[in-house]
């Protein structure tokens, strides 16, 4: 004959001798099939630290917060309510569960499976600062191949109109007679094509060797990343430099006539004499 109190009496001595956390956690791994090293290779937590959950001695883990963390990880792998099992943890630890919600924020936080590692914080760490650096680079032009233009002096120059009482002296010079000499003061690029960008020269130049621009070609112009580098002359005349000192022109003339435009431009001005003469005193 069943005895009809026998519920309360289980729930009784349930009461009184309640089931520790690792017994349940212990029973769930048995029913699943698996052994503690599965469950450290899937939680990333120690062995030991697990052998100590299930016999009780929480004194074996790092704290209270960890092994609170560890029971929840601990309770997913196995099918296991996480939060059931924490609170209950608590209870046993003696700590105030007053507030479920605060207590599973609490366990959310401090569980260790959810802290990335060492190594892959450290493995981020070093992605950003790669890609912190290549961003720079970039930024900087430095291989690019398409370097920063330096304009002619004559895009850059704005004439002063002249009042009417103001003359100048000095005048844009004639083209003088005789072929454009591009001479290599020393080692040196260069590229030379017209306006239909058909090239004309394009390699190095050693120091004291020239090139003759064509004086047929149409527009010739030159590039290049040492233009101080290059001595100009029209017909045995040195003229203006093509550009300053380690900067990249390009679509800079090179024919007599750009030549002798913008030394003409790069010129000072003649002093300025004024269009009323002095007057005079009657005798």
């Amino acid at each position: 004959m069943v005895d009809a109190d026998a519920p309360e009496q289980v729930a009784e001595e349930s009461i009184m001798f309640p089931v520790r956390v690792g017994d349940k956690l212990r029973a769930a791994r048995t029913k699943a099939g698996m052994d503690l090293a599965d469950i450290a290779t899937r939680t990333r937590i120690p062995q030991r630290h697990l052998a100590a959950i299930e016999s009780g001695d929480y004194a074996a883990l790092p704290g209270a917060t960890y092994c609170i963390g560890f029971v929840k990880a601990f309770a997913r792998v196995v099918g296991e309510d996480e939060v059931t099992l924490a609170h209950d943890l608590r209870i046993e630890l003696g700590m105030d569960s007053h507030d479920a919600r605060q207590d599973h924020a609490d366990y959310d936080t401090a569980d260790p499976t959810r802290v990335p590692s060492k190594t892959l914080a450290w493995t981020g760490l070093a992605i950003a600062l790669l890609i912190g650096i290549a961003y720079g680079v970039w930024r900087s032009g430095f291989f690019t191949n398409d370097p920063v233009s330096f304009e002619s002096n004559v895009d850059m120059v704005t004439p002063t109109p002249a009042t009417p009482a103001q003359t100048r002296t000095a005048e844009i010079p004639v083209a003088p007679n005789g072929a454009v000499l591009l001479t290599a003061k020393e080692a040196v690029w260069f590229r030379i094509y017209d306006k239909n960008d058909k090239v004309l020269f394009e390699g190095e130049k050693k120091a004291g060797e020239s090139f003759a621009v064509p004086s047929d070609a149409l527009d010739p112009m030159i590039r290049t990343g040492r233009a101080d580098q290059i001595r100009v002359t029209i017909g045995g005349k040195d003229v203006a430099p093509l550009g300053p000192a380690e900067a990249t022109v390009k679509d800079v003339g090179v024919s007599a006539a750009a030549l002798t435009a913008r030394t003409a431009v790069a010129s000072p001005v003649a002093p300025i004499t004024s269009a009323v003469p002095p007057s005079s005193t009657q005798p």
